[in-house]
């Protein structure tokens, strides 16, 4: 069987065809006629066949993004105006639609919408360079905001609407924002730390207006908008188009930078790799201070003409009604809502709709053919990024559990690379020539990507604080010399390129669809606890996406006043980041250079036979802590007593 031989040895570019790999194990007799051999032979045509596939298929999606960019490059054309082509092409088609109020926006009204923000804007004074910050929740009117700000180059600020206090605080002053337009829900908030931010910031509330609870000097921004021209104002765009905030290990939240071209990219890669169209309606009730909402959702708005509706805040009780209403044909998600969707109870309405893709990220594999079963979704469009990176995937051949494909057979098309790191100290680990070592497939890595500047789809823009820059990027990582970018994210990769999501590095974990750091939590804690050693960290919970916050305090006199905790924590903690598991300790263990140890504090988790401290758990249905003993322990891993 020398053809069957040859199939196992051959080696095409970096992958090898392996007899372990390939094989297909008939089960039974073979079919009549087929000897073992030939259906070895087949296997390994097969799958390399499949391979080919998926690999001309990605480099077809990269290399016509890669094009598209360099043209908008050259022919300088910002987001502002590839969306005037939008414009002439879709004119007095729906762009968007609130759900909230179901008001509809043709993509006419949209333009002299941002048209008018540009005018008010530079009637007040703005000009291209400033920075104005936007905190407020979901709304047709939040893009309008952005989009005319970027028409006179003025850069926008998004800033998460869960932030309060010291971190929002934060959020505006380290983009230097000249002015904050928030929404009148938040008018507390901002109430809040009016007095912080400095008299210099102008103030604009969009929404019901009541001056009797706005900080002093704020100035409702319909009317202003209203009195302003609805023509196009003819300014310089800046090359920045607005900063999105990314949790880090640092402690605040960075401002990541978000170019032009980076808007574009993003939003381009899904609709080609996806195969979408301009006739698709896409259901967004993702927050519009993140690029999933932003520039993955309603960039195919501002782009390709399609349109959106966007959602104030996600329900899962509402999500199919709202599918059905609107006529969607794709929805979006974070993995978080799809498991929330199915803990929802069967309905008839959940299958009458006429979705045929969920894009997202952080689908767990177990749960991705239940959802697409009960649900009748087709296609599961799940891809891995970040606002910042220069390595996203796209899983475009609806792999189930996979994050993403690169090809092995063309490694050149797209240089990223998953290398090893210390499992205990997750630091790259570098083999006698001082460069990284590359995995294996089936072997856990770091995910980096080269860094090339002059490349549209390798470049690195990083962050306005330049010491958060460079603790993103690496040197001598793919060979000597050469610099590339450190996701913070261990994936696995199978023989034939598929990439599968495993695990976040370093001091950041997702809860509830959001990025928590637990250098900022720690910080908070401590200055709640009347600066007690606080140590954060996340732990797994059966059933549960991502990983649930844990505290250990140093508390030997039992001083702390748990209740006064819930309440400061309300305050200062968006929810997400507020800890659903507590641990009082007598001290917290650290090392020579004071810095906490995590490791056995990770692996103790909240089991309570496997410490004597006091445990206890955030009980969201009292609202309270509550002491965790065996029999509760049991219930949470049981699902039984839902976090």
């Amino acid at each position: 069987m020398p053809a069957a031989v040859g199939c196992v040895t051959r080696k095409y570019g970096s992958l090898m065809i392996s007899k372990a790999g390939l094989a297909f194990k008939a089960k039974g007799k073979l079919p009549f006629g087929i000897m073992p051999g030939r259906v070895l032979l087949t296997g390994c045509f097969l799958l390399f066949n499949n391979i080919l596939s998926c690999s001309f298929s990605a480099a077809g999606v990269l290399l016509r993004v890669k094009m598209n960019v360099r043209r908008h490059l050259r022919e300088k054309n910002t987001i502002p105006k590839i969306f005037a082509e939008t414009v002439h092409r879709h004119g007095d088609k729906t762009a968007l639609i609130f759900e909230g109020t179901g008001e509809r926006w043709t993509f006419h009204q949209l333009d002299e919408y941002s048209n008018r923000v540009a005018n008010m804007l530079l009637e007040r004074g703005f000009k291209d360079g400033d920075v104005v910050a936007l905190f407020m929740e979901n709304r047709s009117q939040y893009v309008g905001l952005w989009l005319g700000m970027a028409k006179i180059g003025v850069e926008a600020a998004l800033i998460n609407f869960n932030l309060r206090l010291e971190a929002l605080v934060h959020c505006v002053t380290i983009s230097n924002a000249k002015a904050v337009m928030f929404g009148s829900e938040l008018n507390d908030a901002v109430s809040e730390v009016h007095s912080l931010m400095g008299k210099e910031v102008q103030m604009f509330c969009s929404g019901d207006w009541d001056p009797k609870r706005v900080p002093r000097g704020t100035e409702s921004l319909e009317p202003l908008l209203d009195a302003a021209p609805s023509h196009l104002p003819s300014r310089p765009q800046r090359y920045r188009l607005f900063y999105i905030y990314t949790s880090g290990t640092t402690g605040m939240p960075k401002a990541a930078i978000v170019v032009h071209s980076r808007y574009y990219r993003m939003a381009a890669l899904v609709y080609y790799g996806f195969r979408m169209t301009s006739d698709d309606v896409l259901y967004d009730c993702l927050p519009l201070y993140h690029s999933a909402g932003n520039i993955v959702g309603v960039g195919q708005c501002i782009i390709h003409g399609m349109t959106v509706v966007i959602r104030k805040k996600f329900s899962a009780s509402r999500f199919w009604d709202d599918c059905a209403k609107y006529n969607c044909t794709i929805v979006q998600y974070i993995g978080e809502i799809c498991r929330y969707l199915l803990n929802q109870p069967v309905r008839d309405m959940e299958k009458q709709h006429r979705v045929r893709m969920a894009m997202g990220n952080g689908l767990r594999q177990s749960i991705w053919e239940e959802f697409m079963k009960r649900f009748n979704i087709p296609q599961i469009a799940e891809f891995y990024g970040a606002t910042e990176c220069n390595c996203s995937l796209g899983n475009f051949d609806n792999k189930i559990g996979a994050c993403g494909f690169n090809s092995r057979i063309l490694p050149f098309i797209y240089p990223i690379r998953l290398v090893r790191v210390d499992e205990e100290t997750m630091e790259l680990m570098r083999g006698p020539d001082g460069v990284c070592i590359p995995c294996k497939p089936g072997e856990p890595g770091q995910l980096v990507g080269r860094i090339i500047q002059n490349d549209p789809l390798r470049r690195f823009d990083g962050y306005v604080n330049q010491s958060a820059t460079s603790k993103k990027i690496a040197h001598s990582v793919f060979k000597k010399g050469d610099t590339a970018y450190l996701s913070g994210d261990v994936l696995i990769m199978d023989e034939c390129g598929h990439m599968f999501f495993k695990d976040r590095t370093g001091d950041t974990f997702r809860w509830k669809g959001e990025n928590v750091s637990t250098t900022e939590v720690e910080g908070t804690l401590s200055r709640l606890l009347d600066m007690k050693d606080v140590v954060v960290y996340g732990v797994e919970v059966p059933g549960a996406e991502g990983k649930a916050g844990m505290a250990a305090i140093a508390d030997p006199s039992h001083s702390t006043d748990l209740e006064k905790l819930v309440k400061d924590m309300e305050k200062a903690l968006p929810p997400y980041a507020r800890p659903v598991f507590l641990r009082f300790l007598l001290e917290v263990n650290k090392t020579g250079t004071f810095k906490f140890q995590k490791t056995d504090l990770r692996r103790d988790s909240f089991n309570p036979s496997a410490v004597s401290d006091r445990l206890y758990f955030m009980d969201s249905r009292r609202g309270c802590y509550v002491q965790l003993d065996e029999d509760l322990y049991r219930s949470i891993l049981s699902g039984k007593h839902k976090l």
